[in-house]
């Protein structure tokens, strides 16, 4: 029997949809990289057209996100959001609890307005300064960190880049633009009863240890030494990790520089030879230990050749980082920062087997070592952030009430609809840049030009939906089981399938997908899909229960040395307060009622 040639084309995107979904949830290449092979399919297939693909670049999501990238690296740079950030750490020692709210409520009120990946990595740090003044563990609280920023991107429009790019779908499908106060009812609610829930189910929360305590289980200050193995020296032709003066619980070997090559990648193995520069790491005790003792300075022994102070510290790979998809070989921190990574961790699990060869990631934890002020300079240069303590990094902090004032313009403009929030958005990102809050080169850094690749295939992949009528085909497929139900259960059903797939899947491409067939079905019972479309923008970014579904909980995944089933336990509890939460407030305030 021959296929109707009018299926050909709705099967071959949803099977495509399906391969997508697949591809992104094994994390079988990049999320846009799986989208643009998507849209080249299509392309290829005769499904998409070259001029359906352009017209996708000019979609208002794109320009409103990389605008509001713009604005939030403003933000930053002033110190504008550092102040904010900090207030929420006067009181953690006097009143943890209020210090808990402060910190949670900082979080959610600045996502509000921002994206919320610069949110959450200005927080960790912020975050490990409060577990430690108030004597708990970080991971106390950055999966909570995590959850707030979640929860205060759902309180306007502008709050998250799912928001808009909902917004965006449901007008091609003609409904009328959201407002950027209009989902807030709902949004406020479900961040403010999250965020409790989290107070008092925080002891669900574990006892985790960051990948810092890998180097710091001795207290006290460290030097970095570096001293010259001698011709006569009693070290020469011993292996450097069985040399005792070497290798002591206050004192360690981290390298061995031959000429101008580091061995430290082979240091199990290398057999010490005169000219030998062996670089250890010691308190100061120690360093005076091994020179009394004769170890260091006179004959036949090492002749010390500089010793300076050390510190370890824990990196963050966030999306900016200007260091993502290089490997730390290629990298040569020693050569050119002067300092030593001692440890990777990603997922939960150290890159002991694959240390320096891994291109590094998104959410990636690095231990380095060496002198603070070239920690600091690599970090600085290479736009990474310090988990151990907050950034003391200069701020254009005279640009700060200029920075506030084009945010709060851009927010009051959107709000009484002077003109579409995309163009807004264009004009506050060219007045941070005019007036120097952030400069060019920063503001380019700031975008994260993945995400709006992904969103640009992921819009393509929704046109090929249109064209095909496969929406219309999904719908009619689920009409008859839904049909004589309460509409509540009709709305409940879509806020689940879309929180199922995008725990699974990134957000945004949950949300360019599940929109379209959320209207379709609304229209088809017969019911306002307004509602709808309100459940589909809370639940595509509702994602608690795994730390890929969502990037700030990858941010955190490391950070706080969790494992992934971490973040089961109070991420189901947090999908059901958000679902009851929804689910209670839709209806009242946009009624399920006949279109």
């Amino acid at each position: 029997m021959a296929l109707d040639p009018d299926l050909l084309g709705p099967i071959l995107t949803g099977a495509l949809i399906v391969a997508l979904f697949a591809g992104f949830a094994r994390e079988w290449r990049a999320p846009e990289v799986i989208a643009g092979l998507g849209v080249a399919v299509l392309l290829v297939a005769g499904i998409l057209e070259t001029p359906d693909v352009l017209a996708v670049f000019s979609s208002p999501a794109i320009t409103t996100i990389a605008s509001m990238f713009v604005l939030s690296a403003g933000l930053v740079r002033t110190g504008a959001m550092d102040r904010f950030a900090r207030f929420a750490t006067e009181h953690a020692r006097s009143s943890p609890a209020l210090s808990f709210f402060a910190f949670l409520g900082a979080t959610a009120a600045m996502s509000a307005f921002m994206n919320n990946t610069p949110v959450v990595m200005l927080m960790i740090p912020v975050a490990v300064q409060i577990a430690r003044q108030t004597g708990q563990a970080s991971s106390k609280l950055l999966i909570p960190l995590s959850y707030a920023a979640i929860l205060g991107g759902t309180c306007t429009l502008i709050g998250t880049s799912t928001n808009l790019l909902v917004d965006t779908v449901a007008r091609d499908q003609g409904l009328a633009p959201f407002s950027i106060f209009e989902i807030a009812p709902v949004g406020l609610i479900a961040a403010t009863a999250g965020i409790t829930v989290m107070f008092f189910a925080r002891r669900l929360l574990p006892d985790r240890q960051s990948v810092t305590t890998l180097g710091t289980a001795q207290p006290g200050r460290r030097f970095i030494v570096q001293a010259v193995i001698d011709e006569g020296s009693p070290h020469v032709g011993a292996r450097a990790r069985e040399v005792i003066a070497f290798n002591q619980p206050e004192r360690r070997i981290i390298d061995v520089l031959r000429g101008d090559a580091s061995l430290r990648r082979d240091l199990d193995d290398v057999i010490l030879e005169p000219g030998d520069i062996v670089v250890l790491r010691s308190s100061v005790a120690e360093i005076l230990s091994m020179k009394e003792e004769g170890q260091l300075g006179g004959d036949n022994t090492l002749q010390q050749t500089g010793s300076r102070s050390s510190a370890m510290i824990e990196i963050l790979i966030g999306p900016s980082a200007r260091v993502l998809g290089r490997t730390l070989r290629h990298l040569r921190l020693r050569r050119r920062f002067g300092i030593y990574p001692i440890a990777l961790h990603r997922g939960g699990m150290n890159m002991a087997d694959r240390f320096e060869t891994t291109p590094l990631a998104v959410g990636d934890t690095l231990l380095i070592e060496g002198a603070p002020e070239d920690l600091t300079r690599f970090a600085d240069e290479n736009n990474l952030v310090n988990v151990s303590e907050p950034s003391e990094r200069g701020f254009r902090r005279d640009k700060a009430p200029l920075a506030i004032g084009i945010a709060l313009a851009v927010v009051a403009g959107a709000a009484l609809n002077i003109m579409p929030i995309a163009g807004i958005a264009m004009i506050g990102a060219v007045l941070v840049l005019v007036t120097r809050c952030v400069e060019v080169d920063e503001a380019v850094q700031a975008v994260d030009w993945r995400v709006l690749g992904l969103i640009a295939g992921m819009l393509a992949i929704g046109t090929a939906m249109q064209k095909t009528e496969l929406v219309t085909i999904i719908v009619d497929a689920i009409e008859p089981w839904l049909m004589g139900l309460a509409p509540i259960v009709a709305l409940a059903c879509v806020y689940l399938l879309t929180t199922a797939l995008t725990e699974l899947v990134t957000n945004n491409a949950v949300a360019v997908i599940v929109t379209p067939v959320a209207i379709g079905l609304a229209q088809a019972l017969g019911l306002d899909p307004r509602p709808f479309v309100v459940a589909v923008m809370i639940a595509a970014s509702a994602s608690f229960i795994t730390p890929i579904g969502y990037q700030t909980n990858t941010l955190v995944y490391n950070a706080g040395g969790y494992r992934f089933t971490d973040f089961l336990r109070l991420g189901l509890i947090m999908d059901a307060t958000t679902f009851a939460t929804a689910m209670a407030i839709i209806p009242l305030v946009w009624p399920l009622v006949p279109a």
